[in-house]
C-alpha cells in the first residue's frame, strides 16, 4: 500500500514552489517547520482539514480554533487550541470547524532526532507508543508558549547558525516533552496491574496486524476469541478488561481499528473491495461490506469515491 511521503507532501502544498530547508541533507535527517496561514494560497483547497491516511515521518501540531481530531479509536473535540503528535505508525486526521483555523506544525523524520542520540528510539516515547493520548486541548497560557516555541524553530530555520538543527533538535524535544507532561501518570508511569498489563499486550497485539502493504498480505487475529486465545485469558475476562480501559468491548476496539485500515486501504490503494476483504480477515465481501456501512453508514464503493 502507498504511505504518505515527505515528497508527497511538499506537492501537496507547494503548489511547485521548493519549500526544503537550505542545507538540510540526508545525513541529517528532516525537519521543516511551517505555518497554515503563511500556506493558505496554496493548500490546493485543503484549508484546515487532513486526509485520513498513514504518513513516513513524525509531526507535531498546535491547532487554533474549533477542531476534531481523529487518532487510532479516539475522537477528541478541541474548542480552541489543541497540540497533536502523529506517528507513522498510526493514521491520523483532523477537520476545522471554524472559520478563524490555523496551525502551526512541524515534520520530521526519525533519523533527524536520532542522529544526536545514539540508540534513541522515538517510538518509545510514551507520546508515540501505542494508548498514549496524542491530542490534547491546551489553555490560555500554554497555546502562546508553544507557538513561541514554534516561532523559534522558524526563525532558526532561517538563520545561519552552524549549530542551528542541533538546537532545533532541543525545540522539538521541548515540546515532546511538554506533550508527555500532559499524558495522564497511569500512561507515564503503568502500575503493571494484571488487567493493565492484559490490555496494554493486547493494543500491542492488535496494532501488530497493521499495515497491510500487500494484497497477499492477512491478518492473523480476527475475532475477540482469537485474542483471548493468544493471550491466554478467557474472552470473557478480555472483555472486562478492555471495558474498563477503553470504555469499549473488545469487538469494538477490534472493529474500530480494521476500518480504520479499510478507510486507507479503500482511499490510498486500487484494490478490489474483495481484496480489501480478503486482507482484513473476512470470507465473504458482502461480510465486509455489511460490517464497513455499520461502521460508516457508508458502502465501501461509495467512501472509496
Amino acid at each position: 500500500m502507498d504511505f504518505i511521503s515527505l515528497e508527497e507532501f511538499y506537492q501537496s502544498i507547494s503548489n511547485g514552489v521548493s519549500l526544503v530547508p537550505e542545507g538540510i541533507g540526508k545525513e541529517l535527517g528532516h525537519f521543516n517547520v511551517f505555518d497554515t496561514r503563511e500556506l493558505m494560497t496554496q493548500l490546493k483547497g485543503q484549508k484546515g482539514k487532513m486526509p485520513y491516511n498513514r504518513r513516513l515521518y513524525y509531526k507535531i501540531s498546535l491547532i487554533e480554533g474549533r477542531s476534531k481530531a481523529e487518532y487510532a479509536d479516539k475522537v477528541i473535540d478541541i474548542e480552541k487550541n489543541g497540540l497533536l503528535f502523529a506517528t507513522p505508525k498510526v493514521p491520523y486526521n483532523y477537520a476545522s470547524e471554524d472559520v478563524n483555523h490555523g496551525a502551526v506544525f512541524c515534520v520530521f523524520t526519525a533519523d533527524f532526532i536520532t542522529k544526536s542520540n545514539t540508540g534513541f528510539n522515538l517510538d518509545e516515547l510514551p507520546i508515540f507508543s501505542p494508548g498514549s493520548i496524542p491530542v490534547f486541548e491546551l489553555s490560555e497560557n500554554e497555546a502562546p508558549y508553544i507557538r513561541t516555541v514554534f516561532s523559534k524553530m522558524k526563525k532558526e530555520l532561517a538563520s545561519d547558525y552552524a549549530f542551528k538543527y542541533d538546537l532545533i533538535r532541543n525545540y522539538v524535544m521541548e515540546i515532546i516533552h511538554l506533550g508527555q507532561k500532559f499524558q495522564p501518570a497511569s500512561v507515564l508511569y503503568p502500575k503493571h496491574s494484571a488487567s493493565e498489563r492484559v490490555s496494554s499486550l493486547f493494543v500491542e497485539l492488535l496494532e501488530r496486524q497493521f499495515p497491510i502493504e500487500s494484497n497477499q498480505q492477512r491478518i492473523g487475529l480476527r475475532t475477540a476469541k482469537d485474542y483471548a486465545d493468544r493471550l491466554s485469558v478467557h474472552v470473557n475476562h478480555l472483555n472486562k478488561v478492555l471495558k474498563e480501559h477503553t470504555g469499549r468491548t473488545t469487538t469494538e476496539v477490534i472493529g474500530n481499528r480494521i476500518t480504520q485500515e479499510a478507510k486507507i486501504l479503500l482511499k490510498q490503494t486500487n484494490w478490489t473491495v474483495s481484496e480489501i476483504a480478503h486482507c482484513l480477515g473476512f470470507e465473504e465481501v458482502a461480510h465486509f461490506s455489511n460490517f464497513f456501512k455499520k461502521q460508516t453508514e457508508m458502502a465501501p464503493n461509495s467512501f472509496r469515491v
